[in-house]
Protein backbone atom coordinates (compact mmCIF):
# COMPACT_ATOMS: atom_id res chain seq x y z
CA UNK A 1 0.00 0.00 0.00
CA UNK A 2 1.37 3.52 -0.69
CA UNK A 3 1.74 5.97 2.14
CA UNK A 4 -1.46 7.63 1.23
CA UNK A 5 -3.38 4.69 1.41
CA UNK A 6 -2.06 4.15 4.51
CA UNK A 7 -3.01 6.80 6.11
CA UNK A 8 -6.27 6.66 4.98
CA UNK A 9 -6.40 3.50 6.51
CA UNK A 10 -4.96 4.51 9.51
CA UNK A 11 -7.36 7.77 9.88
CA UNK A 12 -10.42 5.46 8.93
CA UNK A 13 -9.99 3.37 11.96
CA UNK A 14 -9.17 6.26 14.60
CA UNK A 15 -12.05 8.05 12.99
CA UNK A 16 -14.08 5.53 14.27
CA UNK A 17 -12.79 5.13 17.74
CA UNK A 18 -12.80 8.85 18.24
CA UNK A 19 -16.76 8.99 17.28
CA UNK A 20 -17.05 6.39 19.95
CA UNK A 21 -15.31 7.89 22.69
CA UNK A 22 -17.03 11.41 22.06
CA UNK A 23 -20.80 9.77 21.43
CA UNK A 24 -20.78 8.46 24.47
CA UNK A 25 -18.77 10.55 26.69
CA UNK A 26 -20.91 10.22 29.20
CA UNK A 27 -19.35 6.62 29.89
CA UNK A 28 -15.66 7.12 28.54
CA UNK A 29 -14.79 10.77 30.10
CA UNK A 30 -17.29 11.14 33.22
CA UNK A 31 -17.01 8.31 35.50
CA UNK A 32 -12.85 8.74 36.00
CA UNK A 33 -13.56 11.95 36.70
CA UNK A 34 -16.45 10.79 39.26
CA UNK A 35 -14.35 8.22 41.05
CA UNK A 36 -11.05 10.34 41.26
CA UNK A 37 -12.87 13.52 42.45
CA UNK A 38 -14.24 10.70 45.21
CA UNK A 39 -10.27 9.36 45.83
CA UNK A 40 -9.37 13.24 46.49
CA UNK A 41 -11.95 13.83 48.78
CA UNK A 42 -11.94 10.55 50.79
CA UNK A 43 -8.59 10.35 50.97
CA UNK A 44 -6.86 13.32 50.36
CA UNK A 45 -9.18 15.54 52.33
CA UNK A 46 -10.74 13.48 55.05
CA UNK A 47 -7.80 10.56 55.41
CA UNK A 48 -4.76 12.56 54.44
CA UNK A 49 -5.42 15.63 56.78
CA UNK A 50 -4.88 13.54 59.48
CA UNK A 51 -2.20 11.74 58.54
CA UNK A 52 1.14 13.58 60.08
CA UNK A 53 4.58 14.04 58.28
CA UNK A 54 5.44 14.76 54.89
CA UNK A 55 5.80 12.44 51.48
CA UNK A 56 8.56 13.56 49.63
CA UNK A 57 8.71 17.28 50.98
CA UNK A 58 4.52 16.86 49.84
CA UNK A 59 1.54 16.56 52.40
CA UNK A 60 -0.37 13.70 51.04
CA UNK A 61 -2.83 15.01 49.62
CA UNK A 62 -0.39 16.59 46.78
CA UNK A 63 1.72 13.49 47.14
CA UNK A 64 -1.09 11.19 45.28
CA UNK A 65 -2.49 13.73 42.67
CA UNK A 66 -0.03 11.45 40.17
CA UNK A 67 -1.00 8.40 41.57
CA UNK A 68 -4.64 9.14 40.92
CA UNK A 69 -3.91 11.20 37.30
CA UNK A 70 -1.68 7.53 36.60
CA UNK A 71 -4.34 5.41 37.62
CA UNK A 72 -6.82 7.05 35.63
CA UNK A 73 -4.93 6.97 32.51
CA UNK A 74 -4.11 3.11 32.95
CA UNK A 75 -7.94 2.10 33.21
CA UNK A 76 -9.14 4.34 30.22
CA UNK A 77 -6.35 3.20 27.71
CA UNK A 78 -6.81 -0.89 28.42
CA UNK A 79 -10.89 -0.33 28.47
CA UNK A 80 -11.16 1.24 25.17
CA UNK A 81 -8.77 -0.36 23.33
CA UNK A 82 -10.17 -3.93 25.02
CA UNK A 83 -13.74 -3.20 24.59
CA UNK A 84 -13.34 -1.48 20.76
CA UNK A 85 -11.13 -4.28 19.75
CA UNK A 86 -13.27 -7.09 21.21
CA UNK A 87 -16.78 -5.40 20.06
CA UNK A 88 -15.54 -5.62 16.32
CA UNK A 89 -14.52 -9.14 16.76
CA UNK A 90 -17.93 -9.79 18.32
CA UNK A 91 -19.42 -8.21 15.79
CA UNK A 92 -16.87 -9.94 13.23
CA UNK A 93 -16.10 -6.74 11.55
CA UNK A 94 -12.96 -7.26 12.62
CA UNK A 95 -12.73 -9.44 9.40
CA UNK A 96 -13.11 -6.65 7.01
CA UNK A 97 -10.35 -5.41 7.79
CA UNK A 98 -8.01 -8.52 8.34
CA UNK A 99 -8.96 -9.66 4.84
CA UNK A 100 -7.95 -6.48 3.84
CA UNK A 101 -4.20 -5.69 2.77
CA UNK A 102 -3.96 -3.15 5.75
CA UNK A 103 -0.35 -3.93 7.77
CA UNK A 104 -1.07 -5.08 11.10
CA UNK A 105 1.18 -2.10 12.37
CA UNK A 106 -1.48 -0.25 11.05
CA UNK A 107 -3.92 -2.13 12.53
CA UNK A 108 -2.12 -1.64 16.35
CA UNK A 109 -1.37 2.14 15.82
CA UNK A 110 -5.14 2.96 14.86
CA UNK A 111 -6.47 1.26 17.63
CA UNK A 112 -4.12 1.75 20.34
CA UNK A 113 -4.76 5.50 19.07
CA UNK A 114 -8.06 5.69 20.42
CA UNK A 115 -7.00 4.47 23.86
CA UNK A 116 -4.05 7.00 24.19
CA UNK A 117 -6.54 9.67 23.15
CA UNK A 118 -9.14 8.48 25.81
CA UNK A 119 -5.92 7.78 28.13
CA UNK A 120 -4.70 11.48 28.11
CA UNK A 121 -8.59 13.27 27.90
CA UNK A 122 -9.22 11.44 30.98
CA UNK A 123 -5.93 12.07 32.68
CA UNK A 124 -5.93 15.72 31.99
CA UNK A 125 -9.69 16.10 33.21
CA UNK A 126 -8.38 14.23 36.33
CA UNK A 127 -5.25 16.41 36.83
CA UNK A 128 -7.61 19.72 36.57
CA UNK A 129 -9.52 18.11 39.38
CA UNK A 130 -6.79 17.65 41.54
CA UNK A 131 -5.54 21.29 40.66
CA UNK A 132 -8.46 22.42 42.01
CA UNK A 133 -7.85 20.61 45.78
CA UNK A 134 -4.48 21.13 45.90
CA UNK A 135 -3.46 24.11 43.28
CA UNK A 136 -0.21 21.43 42.72
CA UNK A 137 1.93 22.42 39.80
CA UNK A 138 4.16 20.35 37.16
CA UNK A 139 7.93 20.68 37.87
CA UNK A 140 9.20 18.94 34.78
CA UNK A 141 6.55 19.43 31.93
CA UNK A 142 8.45 17.23 29.56
CA UNK A 143 8.99 14.54 32.00
CA UNK A 144 5.61 14.40 33.19
CA UNK A 145 4.20 14.32 28.76
CA UNK A 146 6.80 10.79 28.22
CA UNK A 147 5.58 9.23 30.90
CA UNK A 148 2.02 9.77 31.01
CA UNK A 149 2.16 9.17 27.01
CA UNK A 150 4.28 5.73 27.22
CA UNK A 151 2.34 4.89 29.93
CA UNK A 152 -1.28 5.22 28.06
CA UNK A 153 1.03 3.25 25.11
CA UNK A 154 1.52 0.33 27.08
CA UNK A 155 -1.27 -0.44 28.69
CA UNK A 156 -3.74 0.10 25.24
CA UNK A 157 -1.48 -2.20 24.10
CA UNK A 158 -2.08 -4.50 27.15
CA UNK A 159 -5.82 -3.74 26.36
CA UNK A 160 -5.24 -4.95 22.40
CA UNK A 161 -3.61 -8.03 23.49
CA UNK A 162 -6.54 -9.02 26.01
CA UNK A 163 -9.07 -8.33 23.56
CA UNK A 164 -7.60 -10.49 21.03
CA UNK A 165 -7.31 -13.52 23.75
CA UNK A 166 -10.71 -12.63 25.02
CA UNK A 167 -13.37 -15.32 23.35
CA UNK A 168 -16.97 -13.77 25.47
CA UNK A 169 -17.62 -10.61 27.11
CA UNK A 170 -16.62 -12.00 30.90
CA UNK A 171 -12.99 -12.52 29.69
CA UNK A 172 -12.59 -8.50 29.36
CA UNK A 173 -13.08 -7.93 32.78
CA UNK A 174 -10.79 -10.84 33.97
CA UNK A 175 -7.63 -9.38 34.03
CA UNK A 176 -8.77 -5.85 35.04
CA UNK A 177 -10.15 -7.11 37.65
CA UNK A 178 -7.59 -9.73 39.33
CA UNK A 179 -4.46 -8.40 37.67
CA UNK A 180 -4.85 -4.45 36.52
CA UNK A 181 -6.37 -3.20 39.48
CA UNK A 182 -4.66 -5.26 42.47
CA UNK A 183 -0.90 -3.88 40.63
CA UNK A 184 -2.19 -0.32 40.12
CA UNK A 185 -3.41 -0.55 44.16
CA UNK A 186 0.26 -1.71 44.40
CA UNK A 187 2.00 0.10 42.41
CA UNK A 188 2.07 3.69 44.84
CA UNK A 189 -0.72 5.27 44.48
CA UNK A 190 -1.26 6.01 47.68
CA UNK A 191 2.13 5.56 49.53
CA UNK A 192 5.65 5.78 48.76
CA UNK A 193 7.44 2.02 48.41
CA UNK A 194 10.58 3.81 50.95
CA UNK A 195 7.66 3.23 53.60
CA UNK A 196 8.02 -0.43 52.87
CA UNK A 197 9.97 -2.62 54.90
CA UNK A 198 12.89 -4.11 52.83
CA UNK A 199 11.51 -7.09 52.47
CA UNK A 200 8.03 -5.10 50.44
CA UNK A 201 10.28 -2.66 48.91
CA UNK A 202 11.71 -5.48 46.60
CA UNK A 203 8.69 -7.25 45.69
CA UNK A 204 7.15 -3.73 44.69
CA UNK A 205 9.97 -3.57 42.38
CA UNK A 206 8.75 -6.83 40.79
CA UNK A 207 4.79 -4.24 39.88
CA UNK A 208 5.61 -1.88 36.76
CA UNK A 209 2.91 -0.01 37.37
CA UNK A 210 5.77 0.82 40.50
CA UNK A 211 7.85 2.60 37.87
CA UNK A 212 5.50 4.25 35.60
CA UNK A 213 3.84 6.21 38.71
CA UNK A 214 7.28 6.86 40.16
CA UNK A 215 8.41 8.45 36.67
CA UNK A 216 5.18 10.75 36.70
CA UNK A 217 5.37 11.91 40.13
CA UNK A 218 9.09 12.41 39.84
CA UNK A 219 7.68 15.17 37.00
CA UNK A 220 5.46 16.64 39.40
CA UNK A 221 7.97 17.35 42.53
CA UNK A 222 11.36 16.24 40.75
CA UNK A 223 11.51 13.65 43.97
CA UNK A 224 10.92 9.94 43.52
CA UNK A 225 11.88 6.75 44.89
CA UNK A 226 13.84 5.03 42.24
CA UNK A 227 16.00 6.45 39.31
CA UNK A 228 14.51 8.44 37.01
CA UNK A 229 16.03 6.93 34.06
CA UNK A 230 16.09 3.15 34.72
CA UNK A 231 12.03 4.05 35.30
CA UNK A 232 11.66 5.27 31.57
CA UNK A 233 14.25 2.49 30.05
CA UNK A 234 11.59 0.03 32.02
CA UNK A 235 8.71 1.55 30.19
CA UNK A 236 10.38 1.15 26.61
CA UNK A 237 11.06 -2.46 27.22
CA UNK A 238 7.16 -2.59 28.25
CA UNK A 239 5.85 -0.99 25.27
CA UNK A 240 8.13 -2.21 22.53
CA UNK A 241 7.54 -5.70 24.36
CA UNK A 242 3.74 -5.44 24.37
CA UNK A 243 3.84 -4.01 20.77
CA UNK A 244 5.79 -7.11 19.31
CA UNK A 245 3.49 -9.22 21.49
CA UNK A 246 0.18 -7.69 19.82
CA UNK A 247 1.80 -8.01 16.19
CA UNK A 248 2.82 -11.49 16.55
CA UNK A 249 -0.40 -12.28 17.64
CA UNK A 250 -2.11 -10.66 14.48
CA UNK A 251 0.36 -12.02 11.93
CA UNK A 252 -0.88 -15.59 13.62
CA UNK A 253 -4.30 -14.87 13.57
CA UNK A 254 -4.45 -16.05 16.75
CA UNK A 255 -7.62 -15.50 18.72
CA UNK A 256 -8.71 -14.46 15.46
CA UNK A 257 -9.12 -17.45 13.16
CA UNK A 258 -11.70 -19.33 13.66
Amino acid sequence: MSPSKLFTTYKTIVRKEMIRIFRIWSQTLLPPVITQSLYFLIFGGFVGSRISGDFNGQKYIEFIVPGLVMMAVITASFSNVVGSFFGSKFQRNIEEILVSPTPNWIIIAGFITGGIVRGLLVGFIVFLVGYVFTGVTILHPLITLIFVFLTAVVFSLGGLINAIFATKFDDISIFPTFVLTPLTYLGGVFYSINQLPPAWQSISKINPIVYMIDGFRYGFSGRSDLNVGYSFVMLMLFTIGFWYIAWYLLKKGIGLKS
